[in-house]
């Protein structure tokens, strides 16, 4: 099963999005990047969210990403993903950040395999705080393969 049908399976939709400020994704000759997408979960981990609450902000802009993707370039079939930076809105204290943003990682092992096209390179870091206090922010490289 292809990636796109395997997202549509799990109920993952491809609304039509409008151009905003930015561009959310902008293909560069084989290369697709995407701007930061942040979580509707609001809060900081290690104080007003748990590590489940924050892995769950960060599947959610794994989704917002696939999207933009799919606007930008018609199909998440075809891609690899190369390299996913996760910021993590979190107290000092907070050491998890990889645990959440294993909840991006994750659904692209899911779509794309955790050995093939999904195995990516990745930073997860926690930031003191983020533009419009969102749990969690997201970006990621997609390689086009040809």
């Amino acid at each position: 099963m292809s990636p796109e049908q395997k997202a549509i399976e799990m109920g993952i939709e491809f609304p039509s999005l409008e151009p905003g400020y930015l561009n959310l994704c902008i293909k560069s000759g084989n290369q697709l990047f995407t701007s930061g997408h942040t979580s509707d979960i609001k809060g900081k981990l290690g104080s007003d969210l748990d590590v489940e609450r924050g892995y769950a902000a960060a599947k959610e802009c794994a989704v917002k990403i696939l999207q933009s993707v799919h606007s930008t370039h018609g199909t998440l079939d075809g891609l690899r993903v190369i390299k996913v930076l996760g910021c993590v809105n979190s107290t000092l204290e907070f050491t998890d950040q990889h645990l959440v943003i294993n909840g991006a990682s994750d659904l692209f092992h899911e779509l794309y395999g955790k050995d093939g096209d999904g195995y990516h390179a990745r930073s997860a870091l926690g930031f003191a705080s983020l533009p419009t206090g969102p749990a969690v922010e997201v970006e990621v490289i997609f390689e086009i393969k040809e």
